[in-house]
């Protein structure tokens, strides 16, 4: 398959098999990450892998953040906390940040954003499902997640992705794109 093909056909994919991921695809997916652009060779990131008794630790913390903070929406709560129970690995990648520096922190961030794409396009290669979650079960804004991969000085997490075999049950949606002739202007 072409590499716009397999752009175009890219899906966030949320429902996983009861099936572990080798090592060795998760090595090859960390390995792709690495050959994103990145401004001046800088390779500003880090990854964190949760897995294993690491990912139990993360359901208990999820479990409390969500509950925190959506009380009132225990479906939710719900809902995320299956997600995350069947997702089989986590992989959460931080961006460096350059004290002093914004222009290079935000490049550094732009970066990361370009691994993460590279790896979930990695992933549709290996039969992989893969999703970048930011929000909510993702857990990026909070101090929590921080602290849970060891408090590292200088990282922003630009995301955590959830990756595991696609559910073959599971529906996967075609979503529409708005033609790029509407997002587009020439000058």
């Amino acid at each position: 398959m072409s590499i716009i093909a397999e752009i175009k056909n890219r899906r966030a994919i949320r429902d996983y098999a009861e099936r572990d991921v080798e090592d060795e695809k998760i090595n090859t997916l960390l390995d792709a990450a690495t050959w994103a652009p990145n401004d001046r060779m800088r390779e500003p990131w880090s990854f964190y892998v949760i897995k294993g008794e690491a990912k139990k630790r993360y359901e208990i913390l999820a479990s409390e953040y969500l509950q925190e903070r959506f009380p009132t929406k225990p479906h939710l709560v719900e809902s995320s906390l299956k997600v995350l129970k069947t997702t089989p690995v986590h992989i959460v990648a931080a961006a460096d940040i350059v004290p002093g520096d914004e222009e290079a922190t935000r490049d550094n961030e732009y970066a990361v954003c370009c691994a993460i794409h590279s790896m979930w396009l990695a992933a549709r290669e290996l039969g992989l499902g893969f999703v970048w979650r930011t929000r909510g079960v993702g857990l990026v804004g909070d101090h929590r997640m921080y602290d849970f991969i060891g408090s590292p000085e200088n990282k922003k997490i630009i995301g955590n992705l959830f990756i595991g075999y696609p559910d073959d049950q599971a529906i996967i949606k075609l979503p529409a794109r708005t033609p790029y002739q509407q997002k587009t202007i020439w000058l």
